[in-house]
């Protein structure tokens, strides 16, 4: 049977018969959303099935309030944006700053994939500017095989087969550049990301600003705020978008690769599963 279109996604879309599993592993809350909100919905749009860890429960990203009372906060703001597609969103203990790739670690993302059972995992690539995202792709990146393994974490079985892995981007170019092994057109699902992302108040309107020296110059009502969030968000996908031109030209032909302003790219881990012709066209129907 079809599934259910689930609220929060555009009409329009073709619900697809053979439910694919998404699991998304960062380092903090809003960190799916800001760098997958659209690949996100697009799935659920098409009737798949996602689920959303934060390893740490985001408890330093704020200048203000205690950590109890951020985490808390942040745990309501997550919820929120689950409710918007519909999906399951889970948050760890561990304190934010404070992520190591250690082995007990490594042996709960283990627990977790297997217990989820995805066909793509999408996480932070080793190397970022945050060492609680370096920390997740670090221990996701040493999960993968283990998942296989039966004597490792004995107590949840585990799979027959690694499942594809996927890195979600960042502009950081040593020790390598960002490869896009798969780029998406999110164009229209930028409405649904950016109420995604408005979900997370405490970190878009208040962290942000402060964190980067903009406290001065954001508007005091919601829908100034609202505009200048949207502003950055749309700037930082086309710059992306910018910075890839020549593939999105091949891949999407010259007209609409020329034009394309609003896209998500994704590079596709060799310590995992191949991402083959057959299971791109299953994994990523909507790209060209």
């Amino acid at each position: 049977p079809r599934a259910a279109r689930p609220p929060g996604v555009p009409d329009g879309t073709a619900v697809m018969d053979e439910s694919l599993r998404l699991l998304l592993l960062v380092a903090h809350p809003d960190d799916a959303e800001f760098r997958a909100g659209g690949l996100m919905t697009k799935c659920r749009a098409a009737g798949h099935t996602v689920k959303i860890i934060s390893l740490t429960n985001g408890d330093a990203g704020h200048h203000e309030l205690p950590r109890a009372d951020l985490a808390q906060r942040r745990k309501i703001e997550a919820q929120a944006a689950a409710a918007i597609l519909d999906l399951e969103y889970e948050i760890w203990d561990h304190h934010d700053g404070e992520l190591e790739p250690t082995l007990d670690l490594r042996w709960q993302v283990i627990r977790a994939i297997r217990e989820f059972g995805p066909n793509l995992v999408l996480c932070h690539r080793p190397d970022d500017y945050h060492p609680d995202h370096r920390a997740v792709g670090h221990v996701v990146r040493d999960a993968c095989y283990l998942v296989t393994v039966p004597t490792i974490a004995p107590e949840t079985p585990p799979l027959a087969r690694d499942p594809v892995v996927g890195f979600l981007y960042d502009s950081f170019t040593r020790p390598t550049p960002f490869r896009p092994d798969v780029l998406l057109d999110i164009s229209d699902e930028l409405d649904t990301v950016f109420e995604l992302l408005s979900c997370h108040e405490s970190q878009m309107f208040e962290w942000l600003p402060y964190n980067h020296g903009l406290v001065e110059s954001v508007p005091a009502d919601a829908a100034g705020r609202r505009a200048l969030l949207r502003q950055f968000y749309e700037s930082r996908v086309t710059a992306i978008a910018d910075r890839f031109r020549d593939q999105l030209i091949d891949q999407f032909g010259p007209k609409h690769g020329k034009t394309l302003q609003h896209v998500e790219v994704f590079e596709i881990s060799e310590y995992a599963a191949t991402l083959e012709d057959a299971e791109r066209k299953k994994l990523f129907a909507f790209a060209p």
